[in-house]
């Protein structure tokens, strides 16, 4: 594990936003979906991919708020762009528990 410094960690934008829009990704090289995520006004809506199949259903993602870093350089995966990571915790079978807030808050909200 390596430290880091108060202004590294300070420089990766983790924000909360809501799932607008889920939907399958056959080309992924493993089961994921791509989302539409709302990170409100001065973000605006960004796309992802996340392989989060093993335990979430499609219907169950939209409106769930998850937390996401958003500005990491864009990613091509397969035939898509993403342009946020989603933050969740990796079990040993490789299944993923997103990250999200207790309550429901605001669209944007930086974590940190």
């Amino acid at each position: 594990m390596t430290d880091l410094s108060w202004s590294d960690f300070q420089k990766v934008e983790m924000r909360v936003g809501t799932v607008i829009e889920v939907k399958d990704f056959p080309e992924a090289r493993n089961p994921a979906y791509k989302l539409n995520i709302d990170f409100g006004a001065e973000i605006g809506v960004r796309k992802t991919s996340a392989q989060i199949t093993k335990r979430y259903k499609k219907e169950d993602l939209v409106n769930k708020q998850v937390i996401a870093v958003v500005n990491f350089p864009k990613k091509q995966i397969a035939n898509f762009m993403s342009e946020c990571l989603v933050i969740g915790a990796v079990g040993e079978e490789g299944d993923v528990v997103l990250l999200n807030p207790d309550f429901k808050v605001e669209n944007g909200l930086r974590i940190g």
